[in-house]
């Protein structure tokens, strides 16, 4: 996993950079998150990987798949990383293109699950607060785990926030038993 960011940091950082200068960076994130997606599917992944096929036949084949959803600059791009035989990256490129486009925009995706559906005025509140502690944009992507009994967990990056029922559960069991 570490030597396929390696590998693909340069590709992404050369992407980013390029999508900035241009004012691109939501085009080129589409763009990329389309061609993981395919790179990754069953037989794209074996043309993509397949030493029998030129870096032209994969970049073909990969495009084609794609269709009229990437413009001439991101097949560029493409064609390039089939040439450098690096096709196979392209859903590292475009995890490490988001995290950078990410950072740039100053937001933070924010996982919410929650024990039970949260209407849009409290899923609001819950994100400026949050926009504000972490003094960032925040995309809430939510989610529901009954198990939580109550409450809920909250992971931003790094930041883990266990505010349910069932961690404050699991801690007290863990004091009694200590």
């Amino acid at each position: 996993m570490a030597e396929l960011t390696t590998l693909a940091r340069p590709y992404a950082k050369a992407a980013f950079g390029f999508a900035h200068e241009h004012g691109d960076l939501s085009s080129w994130a589409t763009q990329l998150k389309t061609l993981a997606i395919v790179s990754e599917y069953g037989k794209v992944k074996e043309i993509v990987s397949s030493p029998a096929l030129t870096p032209e036949q994969q970049a073909s084949t990969l495009l084609s798949v794609c269709g009229e959803e990437l413009d001439s600059k991101v097949k560029n791009f493409v064609e390039l990383l089939a040439e450098n035989k690096r096709l196979a990256l392209l859903p590292e490129v475009f995890t490490l293109f988001d995290a950078l486009k990410t950072a740039e925009e100053q937001a933070v995706d924010v996982e919410l699950t929650t024990a039970f559906e949260l209407d849009d005025a409290s899923e609001k509140k819950l994100a400026d607060a949050l926009s504000a502690k972490l003094a960032r944009k925040v995309k809430v992507s939510s989610a529901v785990d009954s198990q939580l009994l109550a409450g809920a967990i909250i992971k931003a990056g790094d930041l883990v926030i266990d505010g349910s029922m069932r961690g404050r559960l699991e801690k007290l069991a863990k004091a009694i038993n200590s």
